[in-house]
């Protein structure tokens, strides 16, 4: 006969070695218990978690699925090793076996909303974009008022290249969370940054700045399109309006335009950025960031003066 003492104490065990990272010892307590109780899914459970901080992806996989096929006979999901394993497919960018074990969860909850969302995402990642965008419409049938959706409804829409509906998308978001709806706008444009749309980002900052003209966020990111596309003047424009938006971080948005520029080739007007930063605020790193700007434009005794200056005095 079993003792519920010793089973419940040498799992105390367990989890206090667990917690002092002391790994081997736990999984062999864990081992042994799970031999002894085989059908306790809480120490299965417990020692896959075991294996996988010890290095052993392997082996706790093995147990998380075996514990997800209990998990899918069950009228409720608990989703417990669902969980884990969609954590550790992730981790391991084995995306293939995480669309399946989401196919397997939606199979048996087919309307439950947050196993549907998860398959769409691991649809995403694993590149199936026309499939995803078909998931998130069934989603959208069961919660259309949720903005949430609409957006990773967007971007699935926008990966795969229906960027109007993309944009449609949303657009609805912000129709559905009236508040934040200048937040929704930027983050479409941020997707046509990324993908160098930067004409698109600019209309659509335009959008965010229309609904909130404060954020110093989008002046920055209309200052950077336009570096991109050459408009020198209106990236400063932009970039002065963020730092009239928030004086005392004035030095960081010059910097930050510099960069920009310097990153686009554009030393004389990186080094003109720079020198608005040192004038908000002289920190090393912005006469650093002056200095590599001369460097690149072929000044190179000015850029060891301004490196001589930084050197500590004697």
């Amino acid at each position: 006969m079993s003792d519920p003492n010793d089973k419940k104490q040498k799992q105390d065990l367990a989890e206090n070695l667990l917690a002092r990272g002391r790994l081997e010892e736990a999984v062999s307590v864990l081992e042994e218990l799970l031999d002894r109780y085989p059908d306790e899914e809480s120490i299965e459970f417990m020692l896959s978690l075991a294996y996988y901080d010890g290095g052993d992806a392997k082996k706790a996989i093995n147990h998380l699925e075996r514990l997800f096929k209990q998990e899918l006979k069950r009228k409720v999901f608990t989703g417990f090793a669902f969980d884990e394993l969609v954590r550790i497919y992730k981790q391991e960018k084995n995306f293939g076996r995480l669309v399946s074990i989401c196919e397997d969860a939606v199979s048996a909850q087919p309307d439950d909303v947050g196993l549907l969302a998860e398959l769409a995402k691991a649809c995403c990642l694993s590149g199936d974009y026309f499939r995803a965008c078909s998931i998130y419409e069934k989603l959208i049938g069961l919660e259309e008022d949720n903005p949430a959706l609409y957006c990773d409804w967007g971007e699935a829409l926008f990966a795969a290249g229906r960027f109007e509906e993309s944009e449609n998308a949303f657009a609805r978001a912000g129709q559905l969370d009236a508040e934040k709806s200048d937040s929704y706008y930027f983050k479409m444009a941020v997707l046509f940054q990324d993908t160098g749309r930067h004409r698109d980002a600019v209309r659509l900052l335009e959008k965010s700045l229309a609904l909130n003209a404060t954020s110093p966020l989008y002046y920055c990111a209309m200052g950077d399109s336009f570096v991109v596309l050459g408009k020198s003047e209106n990236a400063l424009a932009s970039y002065q309006r963020a730092a009239e938006c928030d004086r005392e971080r004035t030095a960081i948005y010059y910097n930050r335009l510099g960069n920009t520029f310097l990153q686009n080739g554009n030393f004389e007007q990186a080094a003109k950025a720079f020198i608005r930063a040192i004038e908000a605020e002289p920190l090393k790193v912005y006469f650093l960031n002056l200095a590599a700007a001369c460097k690149a434009m072929g000044f190179t005794q000015q850029a060891e003066r301004i490196l001589k200056e930084l050197e500590p005095r004697r």
